[in-house]
């Protein structure tokens, strides 16, 4: 009896260990890498497949719900109903303030939590609705006829990998077990127009270019855990990116030791064979993206063909299974397959979308992100007790468009017109005529009553549909690009005829996500203010700094040339002649440039060395002194000039740091650059190399500006 009893328990055993190992991917105690071979072992190669897609299909036998990884949030959940629209990227790179991005993305990753919980409570499985968000746009804006330029953190490589790792940071949280979101460094790499040619077009670059321009923010954020790569449409050196083993294989895995998942833009892979010609069919393609390292498809392809690529030998099962993995382990680390109430994130509902607190902050952004360029006889700030009507004129005065930008949520929006009448009260008479329209230059109104107001403010420039990504910008000249930096003409020809006729301050206000001509306007205008494309706290935010509850602080993350003949072809992706580090021409404003109500003194501490080796980190401690007559915010920036050897930049941003400083107060700055961060790419030895020699540190408030400069040698 007592044997039988014990042969029953040896039979019993195995059963239960069994069991146990056939819920292995449902059990959240086990390592994700066991997880992921458990469940990967599970599926038939049919289901694999068709987890490949952007759209990747329900498996219900494994409790494998459908999944749509296509989601946005440049700047706020995109496309997904409401949600808070903070201002576009390029603006939010003009605060130089990575510490508010990081406080941005985790209020954007909270309502994407939220938003996420709520539709999937409901059984929606929605696309535009998950975790998976495909941002920031990390490429470099090269050159400003770009029209997706908008979406960047600017033209600078460290303020781009600074202000972009913050945004990831915020994203993707802070939890040791679990993602808050998945974010995307995008679009990798050598991208930035022309737009219209995006799906053909082939990149030539060198490797010193490549590495130290347009790969140093990828670095730089694989470096920081980002979860996915988005590969280019484009080609690079005549491999397209999305089957590069150059760009995937080599550098990106081998080279970065990148653990993510490779995601590719949007029908990429239909280019490559479409458009690239590079190879024959889509089966090839669909073979070549697996093996250099393309994990899922924004499109078909890979779900209709990969099958037809094993069957012809092309393809292995197990590389089929490499690349499912890398998406597989995404959705186990954002809590995909766990209890819902093991997720920290699990709780959030209606109240963390759109609510105060995040209303608050896209309106401190906003007011960071505007750019003062112009303030004659310092007419601004505005005194509400000496003016007492104001006429708000011009085709962007009252425009959605204008204050959201491109990849944008829908909220409610307080535009130039509505932020300027609840600032002054009801006491105060505001008027708001359209003025002009985006065509006509002859016919204009408003005219007569601005000749009545004590001020006019005129808000004129561009709009998302001039400029943006190829289709959406329907109205840019080049497929989504612009030609040249011109504003509107008719909206030129308004501000000469308000100048002409309004003997009275006239204050203009440009709407834009680029490099435009200020200079055409300048002179019909008292005070200009980019407000760039500002989010829905906007009209707010420009009121609280017309009226001067708030001193601009904002900094250009662009070069404002005085003229694009100056610059190279735009299909010229080579560094040279570009950008303030490598362009030394005539400019309308400097990369770096802002102004301020008050002013700001510097003086360096006595401790700084003048001898550093490779390992050494240079450190400068600097004092701020508010000598103005306004509490305000300095952006303190620190710039490399390099020894003279050939292709050295002019000079380099290399630290920023925003600072608080009240009127008569002052504030100390400490900033550290790593001697390392000085290294170039030495095309000899195909190695970085950190260059002996003399160099200068220089501080100031752009890139023309030399407050403090201090010489020092790297043995």
């Amino acid at each position: 009896m007592r044997v039988s009893r014990y042969l029953f328990l040896l039979l019993f055993v195995p059963i239960i260990t069994s069991a146990q190992q056939k819920t292995i991917y449902k059990d959240s105690k086990q390592p994700i890498d066991a997880r992921v071979k458990d469940l990967v072992s599970r599926l038939t190669l049919e289901e694999k497949i068709a987890l490949l897609g952007y759209q990747s299909k329900a498996v219900p036998r494994l409790d494998i719900p459908a999944y749509n990884w296509w989601n946005e949030a440049l700047h706020g959940v995109a496309r997904a109903g409401e949600a808070t629209i903070f201002p576009q990227a390029i603006g939010m790179a003009a605060t130089f303030n990575d510490d508010l991005l990081k406080q941005v993305s985790t209020v954007i990753s909270t309502e994407a939590r939220a938003k996420y919980n709520l539709s999937t409570g409901m059984g929606r499985r929605l696309q535009y609705m998950g975790l998976t968000f495909w941002t920031p746009n990390i490429n470099i804006f090269r050159d400003p006829r770009w029209g997706r330029g908008q979406e960047t953190y600017g033209e600078d490589p460290f303020l781009t990998s600074r202000m972009g790792g913050a945004f990831v940071k915020g994203l993707q949280g802070d939890d040791p077990h679990y993602l808050k979101a998945s974010a995307t460094a995008k679009h990798y790499a050598v991208h930035s127009g022309p737009e219209a040619g995006r799906h053909e077009f082939n990149a030539i670059i060198d490797q010193k270019d490549l590495r130290e321009t347009y790969l140093y923010s990828f670095k730089y954020l694989v470096d920081g855990g980002v979860e996915s790569i988005m590969c280019a449409y484009n080609r690079v050196n005549d491999e397209p990116c999305c089957t590069s083993n150059t760009l995937l294989k080599d550098i990106l895995i081998n080279e970065w030791k990148f653990k993510g998942h490779v995601v590719t833009d949007c029908g990429a892979l239909d280019d490559i064979y479409l458009r690239h010609k590079t190879q024959p069919d889509q089966v090839i393609v669909a073979a070549e993206a697996i093996k250099a390292g393309v994990d899922l498809d924004c499109s078909t392809l890979l779900q209709n063909d990969v099958m037809q690529a094993v069957k012809r030998g092309l393809l292995k099962v197990s590389d089929v299974d490499k690349a499912l993995s890398a998406t597989l382990r995404t959705q186990f680390k954002l809590g995909f397959y766990d209890d819902a109430s093991l997720n920290p994130y699990h709780g959030y509902g209606a109240d963390s979308v759109h609510n105060t607190q995040h209303i608050a902050l896209a309106r401190k952004v906003a007011q960071q992100s505007m750019v003062l360029l112009k303030n004659d006889k310092n007419i601004l700030p505005l005194s509400k007790s000496k003016y007492s009507s104001y006429m708000v004129v011009g085709p962007n005065a009252t425009s959605y468009d204008a204050m959201i930008g491109n990849y944008h949520g829908t909220s409610k929006i307080i535009n130039f017109v509505e932020g300027i009448t609840a600032a002054v009260g009801p006491a105060t008479r505001v008027e708001y005529d359209l003025g002009a329209d985006n065509r006509d230059t002859t016919h204009f109104g408003g005219i007569w009553a601005a000749g009545n107001a004590d001020v006019t403010v005129a808000v004129l420039g561009l709009s998302p549909v001039n400029e943006g990504e190829e289709g959406d910008a329907f109205l840019a000249a080049g497929g989504g690009d612009r030609l040249d930096l011109s504003l509107p003409a008719s909206h030129i020809a308004y501000l000469k005829k308000l100048r002409k006729e309004v003997n009275k301050p006239i204050i203009a206000v440009i709407t834009a996500g680029s490099d435009v001509d200020i200079e055409a306007i300048a002179p019909y205008a008292d005070a200009v203010i980019l407000a760039w494309y500002p989010g829905e706290q906007g009209g707010n935010a420009l009121a609280d700094i017309l009226f001067g509850d708030i001193s601009p602080s904002g900094h250009l993350p662009v070069t404002f040339y005085k003229s694009l003949s100056n610059l190279p072809d735009y299909k010229d992706y080579n560094m040279a002649g570009r950008t303030y580090r490598y362009y030394n021409g005539p400019v309308q404003y400097p990369f770096g440039f802002g102004m301020s109500y008050t002013q700001f003194g510097y003086q360096a501490n006595n401790t700084f060395k003048s001898k550093y080796k490779t390992a050494d980190t240079i450190t400068v401690s600097v004092n701020i002194k508010n000598t103005g007559d306004f509490n305000g915010d300095e952006v303190v920036q620190a710039y490399i000039q390099y020894p003279q050897i050939n292709r050295m930049p002019l000079k380099e941003l290399k630290a920023f740091k925003r600072v608080s400083v009240n009127k008569g107060g002052e504030g100390v700055v400490t900033l550290k650059i790593p001697v390392k961060e000085l290294q170039k790419w030495d095309l000899k030895t195909n190695k970085w190399k950190v260059y002996p020699g003399d160099y200068k540190l220089i501080l100031g408030s752009n890139s023309q500006d030399e407050k403090v400069s201090l010489p020092f040698t790297i043995n």
